[in-house]
């Protein structure tokens, strides 16, 4: 063997790699899910040929809405497709099958969007699909100008960096939910503790036990109609004459 590369895929290859590497740099400093996406959305068209614009499709619970785009032409086109309740987009999202299409190949299947599509200056529609939980589920979509539709090699190139986003994502997603769960714990531990606090005070000033106490701060948060932490907390800054930290 010479090393050649007669297909011509070593540098798709290396920009998929190098896309996926950029992957990683963004989601060791990047918290929020909507740059994220953005991010991954112009990654895509630097890796995949072809690609002169891309959207992500997010359906929760199978409603469909585009997450980022590149241009607002494709959230419009994208948008014509929810409407419509058919598309390439949809398609892809709620098959799970990877999509490509030739617009002007389209026309019978989907003629809302085969029109649209080339009135606005594109020929060629490619979509990979993304499972990211039981509730939600998408696509990446890519727009081309070019009128032949997308090459094999592109559908491959798009399907691997997908498949390496969606398991991301996946992780993702889910240290979006532990992170959600420790913060409810701690704010509920917080609640606690003044509680406790407000409690122990009326233990003492009044000389009852702890479950009278905890019914005087009931029947006041009944008065009041107000959450019983913040009738703890008002409590004890009276009694303190200090404000809680963080109130």
């Amino acid at each position: 063997m010479d090393g050649s590369d007669p297909l011509g895929t070593a540098v798709p290859l290396d920009d998929v790699t190098a896309a996926l590497e950029g992957l990683k740099e963004i989601l060791e400093g990047e918290e929020d899910l909507e740059l994220l996406l953005r991010q991954i959305c112009h990654q895509v068209v630097r890796a995949v040929p072809d690609v002169d614009e891309a959207s992500i499709t997010l359906l929760r619970d199978g409603n469909p809405h585009t997450a980022v785009a590149t241009s607002d032409i494709v959230v419009e086109l994208d948008r014509d497709q929810y409407r419509i309740g058919n598309g390439p987009c949809l398609e892809a999202g709620r098959t799970g099958e990877l999509v490509r299409v030739a617009v002007r190949e389209s026309s019978e299947r989907w003629p809302e969007f085969a029109l649209s599509a080339r009135q606005a200056g594109f020929g060629s529609f490619l979509a990979a699909p993304l499972s990211l939980s039981d509730r939600l589920a998408g696509a990446v979509n890519c727009y081309g100008t070019q009128t032949d539709g997308y090459a094999e090699l592109d559908a491959q190139l798009l399907e691997l960096y997908s498949t390496a986003v969606e398991a991301t994502l996946r992780i993702y997603a889910r240290y979006l939910e532990a992170r959600e769960t420790i913060e409810q714990l701690r704010a509920a531990l917080t609640s606690r503790a003044v509680i406790d606090q407000a409690k122990g005070v009326l233990m003492a000033l009044r000389r009852i036990d702890d479950e009278a106490a905890f019914s005087l701060l009931v029947a006041q948060s009944q008065r009041e109609n107000a959450k019983l932490r913040q009738v703890a907390v008002r409590f004890i800054a009276e009694v303190t004459g200090k404000d809680l930290p963080g109130e």
